[in-house]
């Protein structure tokens, strides 16, 4: 009967060694990390795109913030945007009826104006040419076309107050847009800031076009 105890006791031991291995097997699984999202990297100009997980993306831009493909395309495309909408400024004081549209058009000239230089000189600095890329202009967010830019030249007094809210409004979200973007996939730092100002200035541009009668 002794014996009989003993191997019993042996064996519920064996049991419970095994039972333990196997939580301890299963808790190491549930604590084990799990692999981050891979995200899309773009090269630098003249680089292919790459992939690396989300972590290694954070870590790389954070040892090193050289402009890749996105922040050039995101600086000549700005210049142009924003040539655009001093275009659309210029016409402002002798077609605008409204006061409030022609003080509106000045501080974006006055804002868009010391910008445009901005990227100029952020390209120049990088070694990059100020044009290039292949960019279609009628493809960038908010960019009106020659016919609305043809019809607002003609517009007078209300009518051309009307339409100038309208594109402008239409013309900053397109900005919006496109410094959302180089947030997300851009590489340098001063871009970046740049992208920060641009969404902060023209959201609250928007809104206060949208205010107007």
């Amino acid at each position: 009967m002794k014996l009989f105890n003993r191997s019993f006791t042996a064996v519920l031991a064996a049991i419970a060694v095994l039972a333990l291995g196997s939580c301890d097997s299963g808790s190491d699984a549930d604590s084990a990390p799990e692999s981050g999202p891979s995200v899309i990297v773009p090269g630098k100009p003249g680089e292919a795109n790459h992939t690396m997980s989300a972590e290694d993306a954070a870590e790389q831009r954070a040892d090193d913030d050289s402009p890749n493909s996105a922040d050039v395309s995101f600086a000549r495309m700005m210049i142009e945007h924003h040539s655009q909408a001093l275009e659309m400024t210029e016409l402002a004081p002798d077609r605008a009826e409204s006061t409030k549209i022609k003080k509106l058009a000045e501080r974006i000239a006055a804002a868009q104006k010391p910008e445009i230089e901005g990227m100029k000189g952020w390209l120049k600095t990088h070694g990059e040419k100020e044009t290039g890329g292949g960019h279609d202009h009628a493809s960038m967010p908010g960019m009106a076309t020659e016919g609305q830019l043809s019809n607002l030249r003609k517009a007078k007094g209300k009518a051309f107050d009307q339409l100038f809210i309208t594109l402008m409004i239409t013309h900053h979200e397109g900005a919006v847009t496109m410094a959302t973007e180089v947030k997300a996939q851009g590489n340098n730092v001063q871009i970046e800031e740049m992208a920060d100002d641009t969404v902060a200035q023209q959201t609250s541009e928007i809104n206060r076009m949208r205010d107007l009668p």
